[in-house]
């Protein structure tokens, strides 16, 4: 069976596995997802199909109608309670991405479905605000770009992560977003007047400063030094900003991280964290399929220490754990970080946000009751 739409691992004529290289797509093939009834895969039909240029794939933009917003978890190794998606799936086609196995729920593939086939939910904003002026509803900080990046390719004609901020700014309610893109400097005139009240942090995600590593690490999100270039700009603006060194991979790009965190400092950032690749389900074939085609005399390498800091597994899910790792490995790694961040002088200052100010619109100051 061939199927150029959802690809699974085509064969040359001779038997040879190839892997196929649509240009600005991180993965290399769509495996059906496991919970799919069927298994499809590309076989030649005589003709040589299979040898035929690629064509672009183009983004398929799909609707999703949920019916609320906000995603609540009780995680105790992540900082927040609450968070924000207005998309499902991600443009940038990040190989690592730790979100991909979620479009297998939607029976879809992890792989080029994920960075290709995308979810808008269009009353975001409408069902922010509902949720928000809701009786009961206590105020702590929401995040975005925890699962999929709120301010990927799409965002310039949806727009749908601008409209939650203005919601966000209305309410007085506090947010950090992680991003890995420039656009971010877009809605600086929303993001410089929540900063002074204390409701609001950014983190930019920087995984490499190499162009080569990261044009088809995450072929379709800004260039390394442009992420710089947003520090430096959002520090500029006022707004509270750090650096996200995730994930860290080891071999191909660990060796950069004391890198990365100074040239993100010198750039303006206060705060840096970092996560340890870690590979669950789907993303580990999708990922081991990308490193055997762009990296193969490292490839082995990259996944024995990858498995020597998962337990012998590519992901480990224990709280705690699944961030950092452990072994020797992970443990080099965490006192890498530790003693960067210390002589560069970042996570030196708070930057808890204010929840004080919170006030559904409409809602009497404390002072108007007397």
């Amino acid at each position: 069976m061939t199927d150029k739409r959802s690809p699974g691992k085509p064969l040359h004529p001779h038997g040879v596995l190839r892997p196929l290289v649509f240009k600005g797509r991180g993965a290399l093939s769509n495996h059906d997802g496991r919970f799919d009834h069927l298994q499809h895969a590309d076989i030649d039909d005589g003709w040589h199909n299979l040898d035929q240029d690629l064509a672009p794939l183009p983004t398929e933009v799909l609707i999703d109608n949920s019916r609320s917003i906000i995603n609540w978890n009780n995680s105790p190794d992540v900082p927040f309670d609450r968070s924000i998606n207005p998309y499902r799936g991600c443009e940038h086609g990040c190989i690592y991405c730790f979100a991909r196995p979620t479009h297998t729920y939607l029976g879809l593939s992890a792989g080029l479905d994920f960075e290709s086939r995308i979810l808008v939910k269009p009353d975001a904003a409408r069902l922010l605000r509902q949720e928000l002026s809701k009786q009961h509803y206590r105020c702590a900080p929401i995040a975005m770009g925890t699962n999929t990046d709120p301010y990927q390719p799409l965002e310039k004609q949806h727009q749908l992560t601008r409209q939650i901020l203005q919601v966000l700014a209305e309410f007085r309610h506090p947010v950090s977003i992680v991003t890995k893109a420039a656009m971010v400097e877009r809605d600086i005139d929303i993001l410089a007047p929540m900063a002074s009240q204390g409701l609001v942090q950014v983190f930019i995600s920087i995984t490499t400063l190499s162009n080569q590593v990261s044009r088809t690490l995450e072929p379709r999100a800004a260039a390394p030094q442009r992420r710089l270039d947003t520090i430096r700009r959002l520090h500029q603006a006022g707004i509270p900003t750090g650096v996200m060194t995730a994930p860290v991979i080891p071999v191909l790009t660990d060796p950069e991280l004391e890198h990365i965190l100074a040239a993100a400092s010198e750039a303006g950032a206060s705060s840096a964290g970092y996560v340890l690749l870690r590979l669950p389900l789907e993303v580990a074939p999708l990922f081991e399929e990308w490193l055997q085609h762009h990296y193969p005399l490292k490839a082995s390498h990259v996944m024995s220490i990858i498995r020597q800091s998962r337990d012998g597994k590519t992901n480990h899910t224990d709280f705690h754990a699944r961030m950092r790792g452990n072994g020797l490995f992970a443990e080099m790694i965490r006192q890498r970080f530790r003693l960067a961040c210390r002589k560069l002088g970042l996570n030196q200052r708070s930057m808890e946000m204010d929840t004080s100010l919170f006030r559904p619109p409409g809602k009497p100051e404390q002072l108007g009751l007397f």
